[in-house]
């Protein structure tokens, strides 16, 4: 199930604690990122063990349109995740509605 990202600044607004991941590379994040963990889609894999925990939690997966961290939610999925959601339209999205409102 994907998350809009109207939903998501209104969650990140609040201050909820959110398991959220950028899935985009290095220096796509430091250019512009919305405060989620860094982990690139191809070093996905090796994060399982560290995300395992968190199976049967809610997971927030973003990147620059949605494309990749859908692969990601996929990825997750079939590993035994059952609350990946990714970000409608990324941060492109997001800082497009940043900018119309």
């Amino acid at each position: 199930m994907d998350i809009t990202v109207q939903e998501l600044k209104e969650r990140l607004d609040k201050g909820e604690a959110l398991h959220f991941y950028d899935v985009r590379e290095e220096y796509e994040y430091e250019a512009d990122n919305l405060g989620a963990t860094l982990i690139p889609l191809g070093e996905l894999p090796d994060h399982l063990d560290e995300l395992e925990p968190l199976k049967d939690e809610e997971i927030i997966i973003h990147c620059r349109s949605g494309a990749r961290s859908g692969n990601a939610q996929k990825y997750l999925q079939g590993n035994g995740f059952t609350n990946v959601r990714n970000v409608t339209g990324g941060i492109l999205a997001y800082r497009q509605m940043e900018d119309e409102e």
